[in-house]
């Protein structure tokens, strides 16, 4: 088979899976459909807003599916675009197994970790939450479990030291639409191999949590540094100062020492904790904007030496 004869349906919702339909359509793999979430209110004003993958099959005239399941008359749908390929990113949804069963090339899912670790929703923030000095994308073969799926090939990115969630998820797209596009080629052609995970060595990457935001001085300062930078900008990462909460947008590591929590210097805000010290490099109290924490500590006129407990 080539790409141009190879009939592939596309599952996918995200920013991320939007990157990946654009890089398969401009590199002239046959679409022949695209599923993907409902409309959803957003802002405000809650106005309907389409799922970015629709608006890029909209613009290439490839039909548009969003069904709230893949059974009944929704499967049938699937069924009669007759697919070669099912290829998944960021869908939300799991396949059934008569769906996965149903491509002579397989159901193909572009995950955002270096399988068998982070399987799940959260990949790319529990890698720095925890500290990882490495991520990447994996192309497995889906089957019926949650990222268990044997895999064809995997993409090393590194994870700079002060990289948040957005920026390494950015990079890690940008790198990952090419790469998938790659793989869906190679399975095309059949020049791949699948290796199984090793299962023992896996571990998962859960959603987020609201409560997680909290956090003291206490704790050292690279853990508050990858949390920082890993919750942003969902839940986020904020202390409590007097009795509003102030989020930390952005951090720096630094080799200072102290009492955790004292202020080592205002000019830039750097505060003390169980084990080095973190500069506060741009912060935003509860009912204010964001500001850089030279500004917020001098409007607060705090001093060297004084303690956030």
């Amino acid at each position: 088979m080539n790409k141009k004869d190879t009939k592939i349906v596309f599952m996918g919702t995200p920013d991320i899976a939007r990157q990946c339909l654009s890089q398969l359509i401009e590199d002239g793999y046959n679409i022949v459909g695209v599923f993907t979430r409902e409309d959803k209110p957003v802002g405000r004003k809650q106005i309907l807003t389409p799922p970015p993958v629709k608006l890029v099959a909209q613009e290439h005239d490839i039909p548009v599916f969003q069904p709230k399941n893949l059974k009944g008359s929704r499967k049938d749908d699937l069924s009669a675009l007759a697919p070669d390929m099912i290829v998944v990113v960021a869908y939300g949804r799991i396949l059934p197994k008569e769906i996965i069963d149903m491509p002579a090339l397989g159901c193909l899912n572009l995950h955002v970790s270096l399988l068998p670790k982070y399987r799940g929703a959260a990949p790319i923030q529990w890698a720095i939450i925890n500290g990882e000095k490495r991520t990447g994308v994996s192309v497995m073969k889906i089957d019926e479990g949650l990222d268990t799926g044997d895999v064809i090939d995997v993409l090393t990115i590194d994870i700079d030291e002060n990289e948040t969630r957005p920026r390494l998820f950015e990079k890690v797209a940008e790198k990952g639409k090419e790469f998938l596009s790659h793989v869906v080629g190679c399975v095309i052609e059949g020049d791949f191999t699948l290796t199984p995970q090793d299962h023992e060595k896996a571990t998962l990457a859960p959603p987020l949590k609201k409560e997680m935001a909290d956090f003291d001085f206490t704790a050292d300062a690279q853990t508050l540094h990858n949390k920082i930078r890993g919750q942003f900008p969902w839940p986020g990462a904020q202390f409590t100062y007097g009795d509003k909460t102030v989020k930390v947008l952005e951090s720096r590591l630094r080799k200072e020492s102290g009492v955790p929590g004292q202020i080592l210097s205002t000019k830039p805000l750097v505060v003390a904790c169980a084990d080095g010290a973190l500069e506060l490099v741009t912060v935003q109290p509860r009912g204010s904007k964001a500001m850089d924490g030279t500004a917020w500590c001098a409007g607060r006129r705090l001093k060297k030496g004084d303690l956030f407990q």
